[in-house]
């Protein structure tokens, strides 16, 4: 114990002197029940800060019978390990997972080795897995927890990125993929942080946690169904509370009990193990990092339940690990809800001097502010900004669809928007295709490049942040225009690929293909339209249009009011 209790205090001092920025992802699960039109959905926004932020289509293959699939290093989890060739960019060099990491560079080296299937599945890949041919999909966010090894040849070798990966690979339902991750981590171990991953497929959803184990080899977990009709999110700490070996929608990992017993985690007269508190030390980075997000969500889906969002402290139990929501959801409304800023409330990001004279919502985290995942509560900080739903340093963000009355290569889709939620377009990709457009597929964010789809967003989001209230407003109208565009045009579309599929599968595959790659390559045409159009309009902080030039706009007369302007040099008179 005494050992374990080093290791724990040395790795949060190193998390406090050495972390660089904070990161954290936001994902979401809506069920059948509570989406508008029955699908099943989930969101996740890949708040990395500048790593990988290809999307990749990992192609469908078959192996001979003895094949060994190597498990890749992840420099997702706790930073690059050179010695695995595991960096930020590019997240795996390989040519065993199709020509979009067959790249350039150093190849991956393994962490180790698990026996082959015979035949994999085609899946959509970010940093984590996202969705596969059946329909099967993910989510993720990184949560504190008490241990956080490195990895370690033949100890532990695996993290959720891979898992869900392999889950991806191999399973066709949320429950075969719980059942398949929980025996991978027992038996190969596991590495990092602690990890919430929702997992969906057409019929239901499961939210599977995992942490690291003290012991250092296997490794903690639990899993639990969300009850048809109620949406979860989760934002960078546990959801799952008691562990009720009697419950039949929960499951565990077989030593979870020995093992926090063992190591003083949890006492049998202390009633049903709580997950949060025996495994994390609750909140993650600073207090309401986390639980204010899972409040904004649950107080905008469900209102009426008036959550509210002070809390004790960070093992609360005000906020339900799921909701009803009050009126059912579209893809739409889980897009807004990761574009959110706390607009309209105390904690609106677009108000006060922070935001500038434009309301600009978003915060750059610097040598003052918390770092690190564990968030440890008895660190003092001076200050912390509010963590919103939408961040500068997202990566990308997708709401992925699965479609039971549908055939699942149209009924599988992605919605993916690249770079911050609040200021990019969600484009459509159905699992169906035969690969996704290189400018998706393409990014480096060490060199610009008009043919990388991230950058044209990127871009356009940095540039409008120089006059944002009045530049969100145009970049919003286009996201409305081009989005329900989509949706109308995604009717005919589907029904076109839906009659294809039924007498030529490949044809409907290749529709879909060439679908995506036209309609992904008009909305980047549009998007770098309306950036030029911005960068006219707004040059130098002045306004032109409708013929006029250079007209100035100042400065609101509030902001003003803030600063030194009020005793600035109106007479010749010394002050």
């Amino acid at each position: 114990m005494k050992k374990h209790a080093r290791s724990l205090v040395l790795f949060l001092l190193f998390l406090l002197l050495a972390a660089p920025a904070v990161e954290g992802c936001t994902t979401i699960l809506v069920t059948k029940g509570a989406s508008a039109d029955g699908s099943v959905m989930i969101s996740h926004s890949d708040d990395n800060d500048l790593m990988d932020q290809r999307i990749i289509y990992v192609p469908a293959q078959q192996y001979a019978p003895g094949s060994m699939r190597p498990v890749y290093c992840t420099a997702a989890a706790m930073g690059e390990f050179p010695q695995y060739n595991s960096f930020v960019y590019p997240r795996m060099v390989t040519s065993e997972r199709g020509p979009g990491y067959d790249t350039p560079g150093p190849k991956s080296v393994p962490l180790g080795f698990i026996p082959q299937a015979k035949e994999t599945y085609a899946y959509f890949d970010g940093s984590y897995g996202i969705m596969n041919e059946h329909q099967l999909m993910f989510g993720e966010c990184t949560d504190g927890s008490k241990v956080s090894p490195d990895p370690e040849p033949g100890s532990r070798i695996l993290y959720s990125s891979e898992l869900s990966r392999i889950a991806l690979e191999r399973c066709r339902t949320a429950r075969e993929a719980i059942l398949l991750i929980g025996s991978l981590i027992e038996e190969y171990g596991l590495y990092g942080t602690g990890e919430t991953l929702p997992v969906a497929d057409t019929e239901e959803g499961w939210i599977i946690e995992m942490a690291p184990s003290p012991e250092g080899k296997g490794g903690l977990w639990v899993a639990k169904k969300v009850p048809d009709g109620e949406i979860f999110v989760a934002a960078n700490q546990f959801r799952i509370r008691e562990v009720n070996p009697d419950d039949p929608d929960m499951m565990f990992s077989k030593n979870l009990h020995e093992i926090a017993q063992k190591h003083g985690w949890w006492k049998p007269e202390d009633g049903m193990l709580d997950w949060l508190r025996t495994v994390s030390l609750g909140e993650y980075n600073h207090p309401y990092y986390s639980l204010r997000r899972v409040w904004r969500v649950l107080s905008l889906v469900a209102p009426s339940k008036n959550y509210s969002p002070w809390v004790e402290d960070g093992f609360t139990k005000d906020y339900p690990f799921s909701a009803a929501p009050d009126k059912k959801l579209t893809v739409r409304d889980v897009m807004r809800l990761h574009r959110d800023h706390y607009e309209g409330t105390e904690f609106d990001l677009t108000k006060g001097a922070a935001a500038g004279p434009f309301g600009y919502p978003d915060r750059f985290y610097g040598p003052y502010d918390g770092a690190g995942d564990v968030g440890d509560p008895k660190r003092v900080l001076e200050g912390a900004w509010e963590r919103p739903l939408s961040v500068t340093y997202c990566g990308y963000v997708f709401v992925a669809q699965a479609r039971s009355w549908l055939p699942s290569p149209v009924g599988g889709r992605m919605w993916l928007g690249l770079d911050k939620p609040s200021d990019t377009v969600f484009i459509p990709f159905h699992i169906g295709v035969n690969r996704l457009p290189s400018s998706v597929e393409v990014c480096d964010t060490t060199k610009f490049s008009r043919e990388s789809a991230w950058w044209t967003f990127n871009f356009l989001a940095n540039y409008a942040g120089l006059k944002y209230s009045y530049m969100h407003k145009e970049i919003a109208d286009m996201q409305d225009q081009l989005e329900n565009g989509f949706l109308e045009t995604l009717e005919i579309v589907e029904r076109k690929a839906v009659d294809l599929h039924r007498t030529n599968p490949a044809g409907a595959r290749t529709y879909l293909t060439e679908f995506a790659e036209r309609n992904t390559a008009d909305t980047l045409k549009q998007w770098w339209n309306l950036a030029e159009h911005l960068i006219v309009k707004y040059n130098d902080g002045l306004l032109t249009e409708g013929g006029k030039i250079g007209r100035p706009l100042g400065y609101p007369k509030e902001w003003l009011k803030t600063t030194s302007w009020p005793e600035g040099p109106t007479n010749y008179r010394k002050r």
